[in-house]
């Protein structure tokens, strides 16, 4: 069995190489057997596809099949998947869940893609879905105002002003090292796809989304010279369904940027 990972301090048994299970206290680095330090939280590996089994299970609340990775008796659902050309977007992924924020993650290389998949139990998996979908929900409003943004300074400014806010925007998402979208390529795909229905989007936190609409709000306040682009909100968002709109104004209207975006 090929896989690669780095071992971390992990709530409960950490399963070694050899299949043996080894209590916190003696967890050791798979490359020199040094003790790991309690500072360092979590698992992560990477993987094949003949290391892991996948299927599907029924979600205990919608009418919906989800993925299953199981690994060495743990389970994990899927997060994101990636094209065979997106190797760093997975890997820039993946670092950010297990790197930053402390997540017990798989990477699976396949042939014609990756993705990335998080530990879960699964009687977690309820929260865990209803917790994303609210958070797919304000990215894809965040994706549609980034595009009036951008149509609205194309049309009233020109393809000139239009071409440098893209530059400009694609800066901002490098500082900040937003998921998935480290590259000009793929902030160009953000400016041109249909958020509401598209397969694929980055995969964000609630802080990422704070701070993209703060960074987009900056940005386009420098570009036209006033505000008058960030409200009102509710036209820029009617392509997303009623119950969608309301819950990300209900969101905007109690998060820090609530005075901005209106």
């Amino acid at each position: 069995m090929r896989s690669l990972y780095r071992v971390y301090w992990y709530t409960g048994y950490k399963v070694n190489a050899i299949g043996a299970h080894l209590p916190l206290c003696c967890l050791f680095s798979k490359t020199n057997n040094a003790p790991v330090r309690s500072s360092e939280a979590f698992v992560m590996f990477i993987l094949k596809r003949q290391d892991v089994e996948i299927s599907t299970i029924q979600h205990p609340k919608r009418d919906q099949q989800v993925p299953i990775l199981y690994y060495q008796g743990q389970t994990f659902r899927l997060i994101s998947v990636f094209r065979a050309n997106q190797e760093e977007e997975a890997k820039a992924l993946w670092r950010e869940l297990t790197d930053n924020r402390g997540k017990a993650c798989v990477l699976l290389e396949e042939t014609d893609r990756y993705s990335v998949w998080g530990k879960v139990r699964l009687d977690q998996l309820s929260t865990e879905t209803e917790d994303s979908t609210k958070t797919g929900t304000l990215l894809v409003a965040s994706i549609l105002l980034l595009q009036s943004v951008y149509i609205d300074i194309k049309e009233l400014l020109g393809i000139r002003q239009a071409v440098l806010f893209e530059k400009d925007m694609a800066s901002v998402c490098r500082q900040k090292q937003y998921p998935q979208v480290s590259s000009p390529e793929s902030l160009k795909y953000l400016l041109s796809v249909d958020p509401v229905s598209a397969a694929q989007l980055p995969t964000w936190q609630e802080n990422h989304i704070v701070t993209f609409l703060q960074e987009l709000y900056r940005l386009g306040k420098v570009y036209f010279g006033n505000t008058n682009f960030a409200h009102p909100i509710v036209d820029k968002l009617q392509d997303m369904s009623e119950n969608d709109r309301s819950f990300f104004i209900n969101w905007l209207s109690q998060s820090p940027v609530n005075k901005t975006w209106q």
